[in-house]
């Protein structure tokens, strides 16, 4: 299995990142880390593993960027309000720095992303943002909800990137043509915020799938069973 470690000094961030990059060829997903993950994280806990049919056939290119939640949501040494706005900064890194690399490399216009638990969030919130830039979101026991990292603390940069908040009112053509994935499991904490979020999107009118296992939880088993289920269902 084809893996490239690419580093580079970010512009929009003004510091060093890392990425993790799987493949050769194929559709490009952009997969984050869990809560104050880094890139490594989901070769480590074997999600990439789960996925190496799909790599070695040439059918996806996996991309598995830094986090920066110590800089951000998980920050407690700043203001909420300024986690939001190191968040603000990682989103444009993504749109400028990231998702134009996957595109050229890939030569497909949209990528999908994905992600475990607050990776989930990450995924969503990107794709939701920038639709013109994200066909699929692949969730596996994600959150949605930022609020419970801001202390009570409320603005418009934390609005704008709360999906359960903004995406009610928020309306892009290119929603018709994408398609979300809630994967959560029986007994996955989390489940009842995907079973949230897929009212919205099914009152939003976007196509979604929630995917609720038996059986299943929080947990690094259940997601590498799903991540290669939802990567069959790109066409």
């Amino acid at each position: 299995m084809n893996e490239q470690h690419y580093h580079w000094y970010s512009q929009t961030l003004s510091r060093n990142m890392d990425m993790l990059v799987f493949g050769d060829r194929g559709y490009p997903i952009i997969l984050f880390p869990t809560s104050m993950g880094h890139h490594n994280e989901n070769k480590d806990f074997k999600l990439i593993e789960s996925a190496r049919w799909f790599i070695e056939n040439g059918l996806v290119k996996i991309y598995c960027p830094d986090g920066i939640d110590s800089a951000s949501w998980y920050n407690k040494d700043v203001h909420p309000a300024d986690r939001a706005k190191n968040h603000i900064w990682y989103d444009q890194m993504l749109a400028n720095e990231v998702i134009p690399r996957a595109i050229e490399e890939t030569g497909v216009p949209r990528v999908a992303t994905a992600g475990c638990s607050f990776g989930g969030y990450h995924a969503t919130n990107f794709a939701l943002r920038h639709p013109e830039m994200v066909k699929y979101v692949f969730n596996m026991g994600a959150a949605f909800d930022i609020k419970g990292q801001t202390d009570g603390y409320y603005d418009d940069n934390i609005y704008f990137n709360n999906p359960p908040d903004y995406l009610p009112s928020a309306w892009n053509d290119w929603y018709r043509d994408m398609h979300i994935v809630l994967g959560t499991g029986e007994f996955d904490i989390c489940l009842g915020a995907n079973v949230r979020f897929a009212d919205i999107l099914r009152n939003k009118g976007i196509s979604h799938w929630l995917d609720i296992r038996p059986g299943g939880e929080h947990d690094w088993p259940h997601w590498r069973e799903m991540f290669p289920h939802y990567l069959s269902l790109i066409k």
